[in-house]
């Protein structure tokens, strides 16, 4: 088995999961990425230049059979599985009260079933290498917002991090939970009325501390990070 670290990243072809996969890249981690969108896959690869070290695979999150494929991909190209970053997800901009359940599906089995089997599928590979589990979360699922779906699914998130710790405590595997406030990606671009005029932090600094935690010192278990732009008042 080669001393390089492997990671999964879910979403990893554009934000948040293209920022952590490259910055892990540098680490010198060999890192898969998964995305239902194959092309902004492979133009993310492209970008960096298609390095040896990165695959793309292609395929549904919450989708346990593409799922399998991209875990026993990375344990057949490289061997092992050390950590796993739950971070595809998405927002549906409209609420309870007068929204369209329609569009709720996805969003709920992306943002929650997806993270969910993430953990479930490479748990194997994690339990051999001692590895790491970070889950993308949410402000969103901390502080109750009226109406808000899309934090209905961030707070189950913040339950599956901790039920997830709690499971896994015997095996020497660490989870965390790193919940973003404002976040300037393409998460905005569908919201009624455009991109908020507010104070964003970057995908870069979101990679930056989702890369923190999982190279913390062995035996040490970093829990829940929240992580806000200086001023968010939520």
């Amino acid at each position: 088995m080669s001393d390089a670290r492997v990671a999964l990243v879910t979403g990893g072809g554009s934000g948040i999961g293209a920022a952590t996969a490259e910055q892990l890249l540098q680490r010198g981690y060999r890192v898969v990425i998964t995305g239902r969108d194959g092309e902004k896959l492979r133009a993310f690869a492209a970008r960096l230049g298609d390095p040896e070290g990165l695959l793309t695979a292609p395929g549904d999150a919450a989708d346990h059979v593409a799922v399998r494929a991209a875990v026993q991909r990375a344990v057949s190209a490289f061997g092992r599985v050390d950590c796993v970053v739950a971070n595809a997800g998405f927002a549906v901009f409209d609420g309870l009260g007068d929204g369209d359940p329609a569009g709720w599906r996805d969003m709920v089995l992306t943002n929650v079933l997806g993270p969910a089997v993430l953990i479930n599928v490479a748990l194997p590979a994690l339990r051999a290498t001692k590895g790491r589990i970070v889950l993308v979360g949410s402000v969103a699922g901390h502080v109750h917002s009226p109406g808000n779906l899309y934090g209905v699914t961030k707070w189950a998130v913040t339950g599956l991090a901790e039920n997830t710790r709690r499971m896994l405590i015997d095996d020497g595997i660490g989870v965390t939970l790193v919940s973003p406030g404002a976040t300037r990606t393409d998460f905005f671009d569908k919201a009624p009325g455009g991109v908020p005029d507010r104070d964003f932090l970057s995908a870069e600094k979101l990679g930056e501390t989702i890369v923190w935690a999982l190279t913390q010192p062995e035996g040490v278990d970093v829990n829940t990070i929240i992580i806000r732009p200086t001023g968010m008042f939520i």
